[in-house]
């Protein structure tokens, strides 16, 4: 059983040498069948965890995150990088907020959006919320990673010097790691890599694609997550079986995994350390 204190030592070693792979789960089952392939670390997704609960990305409201996160720390021994999407708040007053209440929950990890109900901010607006995200982590005492994203080719903007100029802003800002989901291309990749460095680069790989890690640990990224990418491949499963079964057909249960095998690997994975008293202790 691993502390929290521990879990985030740890997360933060990962970013310091090397590439891994943060793959995302959804619910504590999904977790821990991630954890039981051997995975280093945890990132939450919102959009999957909206899916689950038959909403839409977006959705949730700062308290049901906050209780996902929890749950999710609680199910694994694992560090665990939240989605704090746009941190849950008008304010920069209001983000730290968010920013101090996820803490609590025990993540390793936690990254803030520019961008609000899918609308870039002005960067100055941007910085001020990610240095309030900055000074609650720093307040708290824990060693919380802080993940500054730019979205702005999630967001219609695909302005490559733009969002080099703002992930520039967030490391100053006091990002440890800095992340702008969409982004593909090799150049614009290691354009990035190159323009936030020492600090470490996270990529998005949210679909069917030929680049493989060692392809992204060439240009310099030490982490690549999937977002909703896992929980939309359960879901395509879920969806050709329950057609075939509306269609009168029994076929889509051909690649379904034997009840016994979850059950004992489940039965393996006791609840873990979650936002207990060690979550209140520095680190």
């Amino acid at each position: 059983m691993t502390s929290i204190a521990e879990r985030r030592t740890a997360f933060r070693a990962l970013h310091e040498r090397g590439c891994f792979v943060l793959p995302n789960p959804w619910d504590r089952g999904s977790a821990r069948y991630l954890e039981h392939l051997g995975f280093a670390a945890l990132a939450t997704t919102s959009s999957g965890a909206a899916w689950s609960r038959g909403r839409p990305d977006g959705s949730a409201t700062r308290d049901e995150v906050l209780d996902h996160l929890a749950d999710i720390v609680a199910a694994t021994s694992l560090p665990v990088n939240a989605d704090l999407e746009d941190g849950y708040g008008a304010s920069a007053d209001q983000v730290a907020e968010s920013v101090a209440l996820a803490v609590g929950t025990g993540v390793a990890g936690l990254s803030i959006e520019d961008a609000s109900d899918g609308v870039t901010l002005d960067l100055e607006v941007a910085v001020e919320r990610l240095s309030a995200a900055r000074e609650a982590i720093d307040a708290s005492g824990h060693d919380v990673l802080l993940v500054g994203r730019a979205d702005g080719f999630f967001n219609g903007s695909p302005d490559l010097a733009d969002i080099l100029t703002r992930l520039r802003a967030f490391a100053a800002a006091g990002a440890d790691c800095l992340y702008a989901p969409g982004i593909s291309d090799p150049a614009a990749i290691r354009a990035i890599v190159e323009a936030v460095a020492p600090k470490p680069v996270n990529v998005l790989v949210g679909g069917a694609s030929q680049v493989t890690v060692a392809d992204l640990a060439a240009l310099g990224v030490r982490r690549i997550s999937v977002g909703g990418a896992l929980a939309r491949a359960a879901w395509g499963g879920f969806e050709t079986a329950a057609t075939a079964l509306a269609q009168g057909r029994f076929d889509g249960f051909d690649r379904a995994v034997p009840g016994a095998d979850l059950n004992a690997l489940f039965a393996d994975t006791p609840d873990r350390v979650g936002n207990g008293p060690e979550a209140d202790q520095p680190g």
